[in-house]
């Protein structure tokens, strides 16, 4: 795909390899779309197949970059990728990534919302399992740390830093997944 405006024109909706629409316009940390030729950051690939421990290690990264949006898109392949018993895990580890975007993009309302469902999704998921610290991450932690920074969106009202906001989902990577210091 040339991604030029008149092929654009042409063709209406971008599309990809297989004629599905997807949108080639670059995107920036927090997953906007930028305008065409502007320089935006790598997009995360989509549709691979991880090891759940490594979608954790790779997530985490992302996060500690100050990047959610592209962490949500690991989670998310997890949870189409994986088995059916852990989807929801996924799905809810997802949507705190999703919150956190929100919140860092400055919408208060839908980013404390997705933060919270997250957090009721990995806490069910939990509670539903067995499994406090699937692949290391400790849930009741990122449950915890996503309903503090749900708070802190809308009681501030306004967007915060992805990056000094990203929680700790393990415990062995030092910190824990409350807000990092200084950002209460």
């Amino acid at each position: 795909m040339s991604g030029t405006a008149d092929d654009r024109a042409t063709r209406g909706r971008d599309r990809d390899e297989e004629g599905r629409a997807r949108s080639s316009r670059p995107r920036d940390g927090l997953g906007r779309p930028l305008p065409y030729g502007a320089r935006g950051v790598r997009r995360q690939p989509e549709g691979v197949v991880r090891a759940p421990e490594e979608t954790v290690v790779e997530a985490q990264a992302l996060l500690d970059a100050g990047m959610p949006f592209h962490a949500h898109e690991v989670f998310e392949d997890a949870w189409k990728s994986g088995p059916d018993e852990e989807r929801a895990l996924w799905r809810g580890l997802a949507q705190l990534a999703v919150g956190l975007t929100h919140s860092a993009r400055g919408n208060v309302k839908g980013g404390a919302l997705l933060l919270r469902r997250g957090a009721g999704a990995v806490e069910e998921w939990e509670a539903g399992s067995g499994r406090q610290r699937p692949y290391g991450v400790d849930l009741a932690e990122v449950g915890a740390w996503a309903r503090d920074l749900a708070d802190v969106v809308e009681r501030e009202g306004s967007a915060v830093d992805a990056e000094a906001w990203a929680p700790r989902l393990r415990g062995d990577q030092g910190g824990h997944a409350t807000a990092r210091s200084g950002q209460r």
